[in-house]
């Protein structure tokens, strides 16, 4: 069956996003979402359900950043209180992906791409978007074989 996944890197001012590929094996960035302050989501909710709608998605997957030693912190907390808004406003069912590192691991893509520093900060949250997306769709298909 043919569905689209959005990959969502919840930040305190902006929202990475990524969507699948409709068979689901790729993710791909879409763009960042930005916000003058953390708590206004009015038009960052508003701006994800029209990538919802324009892409045909039919679940979320929304980086979950816990603490190295497992613990849930005040990100991991906040990004749980966005999971709850983005169910009320879009309907779809949103999956929580330990984000760990994906960040890091998105700075080096960036380095490695021969990024410059000053153009990383625009494109840093949508490449972390990317790899929880691409984690997730890489765990759902082991689960298949």
């Amino acid at each position: 069956m043919l569905e689209r996944i959005l990959g969502l890197d919840y930040g305190s001012k902006t929202v990475g996003v990524a969507v699948s590929d409709p068979l689901c094996i790729t993710a791909q960035g879409v763009e960042t979402i930005w916000r003058t302050q953390e708590n206004h989501l009015r038009k960052t909710l508003a701006r994800i359900e029209e990538i919802i709608s324009s892409y045909g998605v039919s679940r979320i997957v929304l980086g979950y950043p816990k603490n190295m030693n497992n613990t849930i912190g005040e990100r991991a907390l906040k990004s749980l209180e966005f999971k709850d808004a983005l169910e009320r406003r879009t309907g779809l069912p949103v999956v929580m992906w330990d984000e760990r590192l994906t960040t890091m691991e998105a700075e080096r893509i960036l380095i490695e791409g021969d990024v410059r520093r000053e153009n990383r900060k625009e494109h840093i949250d949508q490449m972390a978007a990317v790899l929880i997306l691409q984690g997730y769709l890489d765990s759902e298909r082991m689960k298949e074989t």
